[in-house]
């Protein structure tokens, strides 16, 4: 680690888990959670007014009606959006709901696939001066090839493009108070954690651990959702695909000009043959290069429509707690 300053004070941790459909398992994973709390506070790692906050997207099942229950533990709070926002706008509700309830965060989905016992490891590096501390998986030997070969071509996509991400990192973090209230001034409405959280700068760090398989219930992020996150981040934290596709305009353009000239050539030179296969392929190529850059060009002014319209990110319909009592 990096000589960073040392904390003395012991932190108030809120661990924000966002849930959506989660009625199979959140009763098998709550308890872990809690587990993991109490012994923290045990340790005297982290204070005893330290909390579990469960954020529900607007689950069409008995999620609400469990967190509530869960809620009776002085230890466990829970909100509500009015309506299904997506993964990335639930961990930031929660996150803001505790930037200035508690002096640091840990998110983490609720499946029960990260390793509980890296928080131990987080709250250390906390201490020891670090503003963010990200969670990593160490490998991905337990997930199938089709997926491992696409999450990591994603991050490696992702630094091609430019954006600052860490490799093999999803949404498993420390991040302390001081940084929440610092990513509360970043506006967008298309949200991407994963690179927001790096571009607030901050002296962060890494802990690695094993991901293990889901607890229970099945995972409500199929191909099509990853794919759609990973266009999301791309299309949030770079402009290089447009500046790929000015290049590649270029490029046709220069190869459409050398056929050109080609083509008088052979005109001048009584060679030319009328047939349709050239015809064919080179309106196929160039007719296929328009559409595929004007439908990401369509994407961006698509994000910048939402954008214009300013248009909250989340909306908290319920609360298990009062605000003011936590204040």
């Amino acid at each position: 680690m990096e000589h960073v300053e040392m904390r003395n004070t012991i932190p108030a941790l809120a661990i924000v888990i966002p849930c959506f459909n989660e009625e199979e398992v959140l009763p098998v994973t709550a308890p872990l959670f809690l587990g993991k709390l109490k012994s923290l506070i045990a340790r005297n790692k982290i204070a005893p007014e330290s909390c579990i906050l469960y954020v529900d997207d607007g689950s069409r099942d008995r999620t609400w009606q469990i967190i509530r229950r869960l809620a009776k533990d002085a230890h466990i709070i829970g909100i509500r959006q009015s309506r299904n926002r997506g993964h990335q706008n639930t961990v930031l509700a929660g996150l803001m709901e505790a930037k200035d309830l508690f002096d640091i965060t840990i998110s983490i989905d609720c499946d029960g696939q990260d390793d509980l016992d890296a928080m131990d490891q987080m709250v250390d590096a906390y201490l020891h001066g670090y503003e963010v501390v990200y969670g990593v998986r160490s490998s991905r030997d337990e997930d199938n090839f089709c997926k491992r070969f696409t999450a990591e071509a994603f991050y490696r996509l992702m630094k091609l493009l430019g954006a600052e991400v860490v490799f093999n990192h999803a949404d498993y973090r420390l991040i302390s108070g001081r940084v929440l209230r610092e990513l509360a001034e970043f506006k967008e409405v298309n949200i991407f954690l994963r690179g927001l959280v790096p571009l607030a700068g901050f002296e962060s760090t890494s802990v690695y651990y094993k991901r293990h398989r889901r607890a229970a219930g099945k995972s409500h992020y199929p191909l099509g959702k990853m794919l759609g996150l990973a266009f999301d981040g791309i299309t949030s934290l770079s402009a290089r695909p447009i500046h790929t596709i000015t290049s590649m305009g270029l490029m046709v353009s220069a190869l459409s000009f050398v056929m050109i000239v080609w083509i008088v050539v052979c005109f001048c030179m009584g060679r030319t043959v009328q047939g349709w296969a050239s015809t064919c392929v080179i309106a196929s190529f160039i007719g296929g290069i328009q559409l595929l850059c004007t439908g990401v060009i369509g994407e961006y002014v698509g994000k910048i429509y939402l954008e214009t319209k300013a248009r909250p990110r989340y909306i908290i319909s319920e609360r298990t707690f009062e605000r003011e009592d936590l204040l």
